[in-house]
């Protein structure tokens, strides 16, 4: 556990609130494409949360369906066709769907919170991380803490990471009367906590859960805010990040709070 790897540092140094651009920013609905990305690290992001997901031929792709249906317009299953297949498909009708190695690449200064969707991403990720050497440019993250772990295990450095689903749970539902050693040992590969604001009835994010959190020395990320005045009141609670669709307007909220760079 440690909020200090690489990833989580700022531009300016400063231990100020994140700002993630949950799969770039396109209010035109492009998704995960470059163009999103661009526009994203244009407004002066330098964190873009993203999706993974590998062809049949073993090609990482940023995407976050299995299938090409809701956002582009081809059809079909990722996991079922090729990279070439795929390279048709475009999102919108106007955007090639990226590859992770050429996004990594041609946007250096970008940093990547990567959500790992199938186990078929699990080596391929891995490889493409150890290649180009990023470990300190992506956090890793999955719905499923197996899946993430197993990812971590095939990595050479060590990389921050966020929990799945069910560690987040737990830290909310049990951290509370959980023995402090126990969710130490529970979380020892835990980075981050990312989480929305409620599950259900159940409110997640409360001064509470962020106190927590720190003592044990994890960050806690908010996804996906996108009103304004939800924004300053999770920032209010002290939390470490915000995940929004609406980059344009978390920049506002942070210029205005002075905890932009």
């Amino acid at each position: 556990m440690s909020p200090y790897l690489p990833f989580f540092s700022r531009p300016d140094g400063q231990s100020a609130p994140l700002a993630f651009a949950h799969r770039g920013f396109s209010p035109d609905g492009l998704e995960n494409s470059a163009a999103a990305f661009r526009a994203a690290l244009e407004l002066g992001f330098t964190h873009l949360e993203t999706d993974a997901r590998t062809t049949a031929d073993g090609v990482v792709l940023l995407f976050h369906d299995d299938t090409l249906d809701r956002v582009t317009d081809g059809h079909g299953q990722i996991s079922s066709l090729t990279a070439a297949e795929i390279a048709k498909a475009r999102i919108g009708g106007r955007e090639a769907i990226p590859l992770l190695s050429d996004i990594l690449t041609g946007f250096p200064e970008a940093r990547l919170n990567i959500d790992v969707k199938d186990w078929g991403t699990v080596k391929a990720l891995a490889g493409i991380i150890e290649r180009l050497d990023a470990h300190d440019r992506v956090l890793i993250a999955s719905f499923s803490d197996r899946r993430r772990r197993a990812v971590l295990r095939l990595l050479t450095r060590r990389t921050a990471s966020s929990a799945g689903i069910v560690y987040n749970a737990l830290f909310a539902v049990l951290g509370p009367v959980m023995p402090e050693r126990w969710l130490r040992k529970m979380m020892h590969d835990v980075d981050a906590l990312q989480v929305p604001v409620r599950y259900g009835p159940v409110q997640v994010v409360t001064p509470g859960f962020v106190r927590r959190a720190r003592r044990l020395g994890l960050q806690v990320h908010v996804w996906t805010i996108n009103d304004p005045a939800e924004m300053a009141r999770v920032l209010n609670v002290g939390v470490d990040g915000l995940v929004t669709d609406r980059a344009d307007l978390l920049k506002s909220v942070l210029q205005g709070r002075g905890q932009w760079w």
